[in-house]
């Protein structure tokens, strides 16, 4: 009659191991803040920072390219910085989930917020 009931404790079991996760998932959400990435375009000349979450903290652009004619190009540099701050953002957000999915003893491969 009760015999369906030994079921409940690896349930109990699995909604633990979710509150688990999802504790570490935002505890690594929140950390992601902390790291930081820079990109960087026109040889080093513009250095965009950004967190792992992508926000963007801190632009360095070089003197050197202040040239009035040049303006579209120190655009284009600007933009391209920002974009490679955002691409390495992304690939260390990724990066982190995969550590974490790791710990948790997941599948390699499995993506993470499910």
């Amino acid at each position: 009659m009760f015999k369906g009931l030994g079921g409940l404790g690896d349930m109990a079991g699995m909604m633990k191991k979710a509150q688990e996760m999802q504790t570490k998932m935002g505890e690594m959400q929140d950390g992601l803040a902390d790291i930081h990435v820079t990109g960087e375009s026109g040889a080093g000349l513009v250095k965009a920072t950004a967190t792992a979450k992508g926000d963007l903290i801190a632009l360095d652009i070089d003197p050197s390219i202040f040239q009035p004619d040049e303006k579209e190009m120190v655009e284009d540099l600007i933009l391209a910085a920002i974009k490679d701050a955002q691409s390495r953002a992304s690939d260390k957000s990724r990066e982190e989930m995969m550590k974490m999915a790791e710990q948790m003893g997941l599948p390699p491969g499995m993506k993470l917020p499910f």
